[in-house]
């Protein structure tokens, strides 16, 4: 029976497949190229000062940002493996003792070395990001004029031509494409869900691969705040060091802030006029999601009913579910 007001789900596409996120565990689930769809599942283990971070507004995004990059890249990973392994000629999906084997193989080491990849691979790529944009318009412009303000939107422009550049050249690869694809399928079952419908091929496709909390509608956010934020008069610089100083500085403030943002364009997205400030998201969404195939959306239904099941298993036993708390 659908929801009066459903719970709000997350999720992230991986290499032929989607990974979504509950209360209480993270579910993937992946198709082989014998067609059979596999799942990857990890118990969600916040720590209580992690959990306590993320009630804190303006922390909370920063701490959110990372917790969701650490996280992502096992399932990433787990995805990565079954692709090479289909690539390599390996037939068919392991059995379910096989699975359980090979998931226990996952040693704490190796855990924290994928996060820890995961959440130096987001540092880096914000990072570049933030300073490239500045460092070009401070060669290009800097002796032009002195108006900060000209200035930071120019550089706001470049940072967007050059995240609509990239993001146009790697959607020709074909590996890309079709996660674009299942991005687009993580945002449909999701809306479908939202919506109170019953999780069906037919019934989720009828919905758009736009969504306003996904993370495509963060990146668009960023920009526009730190534009505002990077034009404050106590944040002038003299230099091109300066600059780029100011703009490491302050990344943390923009990402906390933008993410609060986030939070209010979705909140009021059905008040008519005020839902058009998620518009920007929206149209980047253009661009990292495409329409999926049948198949793409089962996998992702798939994921999502597993993940649900799952949830609902770990809810009846208050003992377990305070553990993975």
């Amino acid at each position: 029976m659908p929801q009066d007001k459903p719970a709000l789900y997350g999720g992230q596409a991986v290499i032929e497949g989607v990974m979504f996120s509950g209360k209480h565990v993270n579910v993937t689930a992946v198709r082989r190229k014998n067609d059979e769809i596999v799942f990857y599942e990890v118990p969600k283990t916040t720590k209580p000062w992690v959990k306590a971070l993320l009630r804190i507004p303006f922390i909370r995004g920063i701490v959110g940002l990372i917790d969701s990059s650490a996280k992502g890249s096992q399932h990433l990973n787990f995805s990565i493996e079954q692709y090479a392994e289909d690539e390599a000629g390996e037939e068919g999906a392991e059995t379910k003792a096989e699975d359980g084997k090979k998931e226990s193989v996952w040693s704490l080491s190796m855990i924290f070395g994928v996060a820890v990849a995961g959440v130096i691979s987001f540092a880096l790529g914000k990072l570049a990001f933030t300073v490239v944009p500045a460092a070009v318009e401070e060669l290009l412009f800097g002796k032009s004029f002195d108006n900060i303000v000209l200035h930071n939107l120019i550089e706001g422009l470049i940072k967007t031509l050059f995240l609509l550049g990239y993001l146009y050249a790697i959607s020709f690869t074909p590996l890309i494409k079709r996660l674009f694809q299942y991005h687009g399928a993580e945002h449909k079952v999701i809306s479908c869900y939202e919506a109170g419908e019953e999780l069906t091929v037919q019934n989720v496709q009828k919905y758009t691969r736009l969504h306003y909390r996904c993370g495509s509608s963060f990146i668009v956010l960023s920009v526009i705040v730190g534009v505002i934020l990077y034009s404050m008069p106590i944040f002038e610089w003299n230099s091109i060091w300066e600059r780029i100083y100011i703009r490491i500085l302050l990344l943390p403030v923009v990402l906390g802030v933008s993410y609060e943002v986030l939070r209010l364009t979705n909140a009021v997205r059905d008040i008519p006029v005020l839902r058009y400030l998620g518009y920007p998201g929206l149209w980047l969404q253009l661009l990292t999601t495409k329409e999926p195939t049948d198949d793409q959306v089962a996998v992702s239904i798939a994921s999502f009913n597993r993940m649900r099941e799952l949830d609902a298993q770990i809810s009846e036993q208050p003992g377990q579910a305070a553990v993975n708390a």
